[in-house]
């Protein structure tokens, strides 16, 4: 949005906004499966007020509650942020006091605002006739099957309990109080609980009772919904060849033996979203050029280099 480039290029608050993020630390290890961890948003929520409310007034422009939140809408998620409403708003302030600005000086009148304008114009009409053509698009049901047929490793999802019995060598630390066991003694605790749990044993309570995993344990063993590449090998395999309430022999990983229950494994259905969401940026793209291909542009050969030698 040319209306938000100019923002930042205006605002030294919001210039650090559009700094590059700094590259994020690689992973280290987890001793068990990675476990989700929710953030309670504290954010205050906006006040409501009627959308025909002037909410902003610099110099003789006036934005309503509902353009506001329109301008806001278009703006890269991390903007949105309800607590950032602030600086948003005295960012367009200062843009609109700068351009009334321009006017006094006539600036508008020149050839290189006229240039500019013609650009940032078609620039915003062109991003909501993308957004539009998206919002337009259907999308067969046998191309969604077709993308899910040929990336169903990268899309499926189950969701697992785990009871995990550490070994000597875990990078697990041993619980107070409870013996350093071998490889052998943990993988016979590992078969005796497995028993158990044939026998008619409760997974959720023995988890919480008996697994060396601290974090799911306390949550009877829950891992809740993970994809290919969160978990550590061996624990993978297993659990993406298991059917719901299928229980596991016991897995050895480096962090000691495991035993798995898969509670359930997403659907197509269930993930239809999230084919949605690959497949449409894919199916737009190809509109576009499409469109391109039936309007096509002419270039100078001469000036952009394409003339034959």
């Amino acid at each position: 949005m040319t209306l938000f480039r100019n923002i930042l290029l205006l605002c030294p608050a919001v210039c650090l906004w559009a700094q590059t993020p700094p590259p994020a630390k690689p992973p280290q290890a987890p001793p068990v499966p990675e476990v989700k961890l929710s953030v309670e948003n504290t954010a205050p929520k906006p006040a409501q007020v009627p959308p025909d409310r002037v909410v902003i007034a610099a110099g003789d422009v006036k934005i309503t509650a509902a353009q506001f939140n329109q301008i806001v809408a278009s703006l890269p998620q991390q903007y949105q942020n309800p607590a950032r409403r602030k600086e948003v708003a005295d960012s367009l302030a200062r843009v609109f006091v700068l351009a009334q600005e321009g006017q006094r000086r006539k600036l508008n009148e020149t050839s290189e605002y006229k240039v500019r304008a013609l650009f940032t114009d078609a620039n915003t009409l062109a991003g909501m006739t993308a957004e539009q053509m998206g919002k337009d698009l259907k999308i067969d049901d046998a191309e969604l099957r077709a993308y899910y047929d040929a990336h169903k490793q990268e899309l499926e999802q189950v969701q697992a309990r785990h009871i995990l019995i550490r070994m000597q060598g875990s990078q697990v630390p041993v619980k107070p109080g409870q013996k350093e066991l071998s490889d052998a003694e943990a993988l016979a605790k590992a078969q005796e609980l497995r028993k158990k749990l044939v026998g008619g044993a409760d997974f959720a309570a023995l988890a919480t009772q008996e697994s060396d995993d601290a974090g799911s344990g306390a949550k009877g063993g829950d891992l809740g919904f993970f994809h290919r590449g969160q978990m550590v090998p061996s624990f993978e395999e297993a659990a993406f060849k298991m059917k719901p309430g299928e229980l596991s022999e016991p897995v050895k990983s480096q962090f000691g033996y495991h035993l798995i229950k898969v509670e359930a494994v997403k659907s197509f259905e269930e993930l239809r979203p999230d084919i949605e969401s690959r497949v449409k940026p894919q199916q737009i793209q190809k509109a576009i050029e499409d469109l391109q291909k039936k309007n096509p542009a002419v270039l100078d050969p001469e000036f952009f280099g394409m003339a034959k030698q």
